[in-house]
């Protein structure tokens, strides 16, 4: 036990030495959506709403690493019905890394498994510190993990979006597929996809040759509850 306890400090003392990403220039910001004419406005249940990233440990000596759960539900999101329904509506969503809940206890247990063994404060805060310092997603340079939708194809209760993502001040184009569930004036939009941490310039620390890492792919889940005009107020965004 000793020596495991050993080699995983020694793994964290050294995390803060992994070669730093590419820097990459800010890009233009994003203009705020606006509602167009045709168009109905959606609001935003934040207390409905969640999200959820899951990044894995990697490399022959995994099992002395952690996996890691992100989570936030104070992110902004704006929502537009077009004329044609959920075929022409646009989102977009904005999350401050800043305000990412790292490894939350009562959540690691809610999911159980590899995530149930609990950490304690010091290195919930190293992993927190890590993440987001200069060698990590630079929050400070970088402050925003955004999302946006290009093309909606398909009909409720599934459809697939084409969406734009910034991240560490650049963009990519996927394809993911959306869970919409409707009940009478609210709308709730679930999805998943997969993020390379290399396709936005990120290193994943690595350490010994490789022989405890941190998988490059981050799953990230999320749900949004929309809510029309009218309802508008029972919700807490």
């Amino acid at each position: 036990m000793l020596k495991r306890r050993s080699f995983i400090a020694l793994a964290l003392a050294l995390a803060g030495c992994a070669t730093p990403p590419v820097s990459t220039v800010p890009l233009a910001s994003w203009e705020a959506l606006q509602v167009q004419a045709g168009e109905q406005p959606l609001g935003i249940d934040k207390q409905a709403s969640k999200l959820r990233a899951y990044i894995f440990s990697a490399g022959a000596a995994a099992r002395l690493g952690h996996n890691h759960v992100l989570s936030a539900t104070d992110f902004d999101a704006r929502a537009f019905l077009g004329e044609t329904g959920l075929s022409s509506a646009r989102l977009q969503m904005d999350l401050q890394l800043d305000k990412l809940l790292v490894d939350d206890p009562t959540l690691r247990a809610e999911l159980g498994g590899a995530f149930a063994k609990p950490l304690d404060a010091d290195a919930i805060q190293g992993t927190r510190a890590n993440m987001l310092g200069e060698r990590g997603l630079q929050a400070t340079v970088y402050p925003l993990l955004r999302l946006r939708s290009v093309k909606l194809v398909g009909e409720a209760p599934r459809l697939a979006a084409l969406v734009e993502i910034e991240l560490h001040g650049q963009r990519r184009q996927q394809w993911l597929v959306l869970r919409v569930n409707e009940q009478e004036r609210r709308l709730t939009v679930s999805g998943s996809l997969v993020l390379r941490q290399t396709d936005f310039g990120l290193q994943p620390f690595s350490l010994l040759g490789g022989l405890l890492a941190v998988s490059d792919e981050i799953v990230v889940e999320f749900e949004i509850a929309l809510v029309k005009p009218n309802a508008a107020a029972a919700a807490t965004g």
